[in-house]
């Protein structure tokens, strides 16, 4: 695999409408995977794989905030954009509180999820990036270097 391709889960219940996604995204260079529950994404996300995960808010079992909070509990990097047919305002801004990094409504217009995206795969090098520094850091001042 390309190392400099953006990868993007998108997680999704609606079978026909994730395929699809997949295959734009993909056709404009991404490297995509798919999954369609929550429950999914968090064990397709465990690698640390993904740039960004593009995140429906209701689907069966583990809704989209739900999955949220597990997927950032466990990588705090992770960018997530939710993708919602059934979003309110409400809801965006709950999804943005608990740590989304946007929160657009279906259909979204591919460019501009394009652009999240890559927004994404950016703060996330800088928050890995510090996070590596932070480390160093702690290990230098620890040793007495």
């Amino acid at each position: 695999m390309d190392e400099d391709r953006t990868r993007v889960l998108l997680v999704d219940d609606e079978k026909d409408f994730v395929e699809l996604l997949a295959e734009r995204l993909a056709g404009r260079g991404l490297t995509v995977d798919t999954c369609s529950t929550g429950n999914e994404a968090l064990e397709r996300s465990g690698g640390g794989n993904y740039d960004a995960v593009v995140l429906d808010l209701e689907m069966p079992g583990m809704d989209g905030i739900e999955t949220l909070k597990k997927l950032l509990a466990e990588q705090p990097e992770l960018q997530v954009i939710f993708l919602s047919g059934r979003g309110t305002l409400k809801t965006g801004i709950e999804a943005v509180k608990e740590g989304a990094l946007e929160f657009l409504e279906k259909p979204a217009d591919i460019s501009t999820l394009l652009t999240h995206i890559e927004e994404a795969k950016t703060r996330r090098i800088v928050l890995v990036e510090k996070r590596m520094q932070d480390e160093i850091a702690d290990v230098l001042r620890r040793k007495g270097w």
